[in-house]
């Protein structure tokens, strides 16, 4: 419980929304407040904040271009998936100290969230953090976007764009497992090895690549089956010139575009390369798939106890940091899962 006397004395500084990047987003996008520590209304917990997760989507969420999820308005609190303790219960279902998971944690130590969003976060089989990593939304981005969207075949190439972030890690392992031929593009030769390490064949750094369509040509000579798109940009117009008859392209991720977000895309058309290969090239939501996570995370969880299912974490410390991860995983800087720890 946190008493009187500690809520007076305890601070809360925020992250809010100062500013509408019109490139990169930089930490100065953000102000650091202090607040008073929030009060939990009936069907809320206050929660004490432990980790804080930094993802691609929420790019589109500090744009006020029209997105699939609600964006922030100019002075709003920052918010996204968390993990934290919880410090005052004003819900039947859950009782102070427990570790609940939510999307709506607030940029700050102490958040108020809804009890209807939180699930509850055990620790006997994997660490807590791995809530926010494999065993959550990355997790099962990976298993949905390959296994259910992209739907590969036995032996079948599958191209995973930001193969060492926090969904392709797994979906490449996943593909692995199911017997698939998983190639990575990643930004770094130690990322590539990290790649490897994992069970993906080969791969291609495409910073350093002088002509991405013939590398990865060269790193997939049976062509493309399924490319998991985490990225757009310039790779994904090198997996449509390698795509095969047939191939499946799932638009997973944008990140490429980070740094002009709200400006067209303006690339290479492959209406005529869609047309020849009859390729299908599906959008991919998570939200779309909620009735089966119980089934995809236990086999995400089984994975990971007979030691099949490997992942990497790059961890910042403190409340301050939260910005500053945010913008260097835009940036691709991040090795593994980007979490803030507090």
């Amino acid at each position: 419980m946190v008493d009187s006397e500690e809520k007076v004395m305890a601070t809360n500084p925020s992250w809010l929304l100062q500013s509408y990047p019109s490139a990169m987003p930089t930490a100065e996008n953000w102000a650091l407040e202090e607040r008073p520590i929030p009060e939990a209304a009936d069907g809320e917990l206050l929660v004490r904040t432990l980790w804080l997760s930094v993802d691609p989507y929420m790019r589109g969420r500090i744009s006020p271009a029209k997105n699939y999820a609600a964006g922030f308005k100019l002075g709003d609190l920052m918010r996204g998936g968390g993990i934290g303790e919880v410090m005052i219960s004003e819900s039947p279902d859950f009782k102070p100290g427990d570790i609940v998971m939510s999307d709506y944690f607030g940029w700050q130590p102490f958040s108020v969230i809804p009890a209807a969003s939180a699930k509850p976060v055990t620790t006997t089989d994997a660490p807590m953090q791995s809530a926010l990593s494999y065993l959550g939304m990355p997790g099962l981005t990976a298993y949905f976007a390959l296994l259910k969207t992209g739907s590969p075949r036995v032996g079948e190439t599958v191209l995973i764009s930001a193969a060492a972030g926090a969904v392709g890690q797994i979906a490449g392992q996943i593909a692995r497992i199911k017997g698939f031929d998983p190639v990575a593009v990643a930004g770094s030769d130690e990322k590539l090895e990290w790649c490897k390490e994992l069970g993906y064949r080969t791969g291609v750094n495409h910073r350093t690549s002088a002509d991405l369509v013939g590398d990865v040509a060269t790193a997939c000579p049976s062509g493309v089956d399924v490319f998991v798109d985490n990225t757009a940009g310039p790779i994904h117009d090198a997996a449509m010139l390698n795509l095969n008859t047939f191939g499946r392209v799932v638009v997973v991720g944008t990140v490429a575009l980070a740094d002009r977000f709200d400006q067209p895309d303006i690339g290479l058309r492959h209406l005529r390369r869609t047309l020849i290969t009859r390729a299908r090239i599906e959008g991919f939501l998570l939200d779309d798939h909620e009735r089966e996570y119980e089934t995809a995370i236990a086999a995400l969880l089984s994975w990971y106890k007979q030691g099949l299912l490997q992942t990497r974490e790059d961890v910042a410390e403190g409340i301050e940091a939260v910005p500053h991860a945010f913008v260097r995983m835009l940036k691709g800087e991040n090795f593994g899962k980007q979490l803030v720890k507090l």
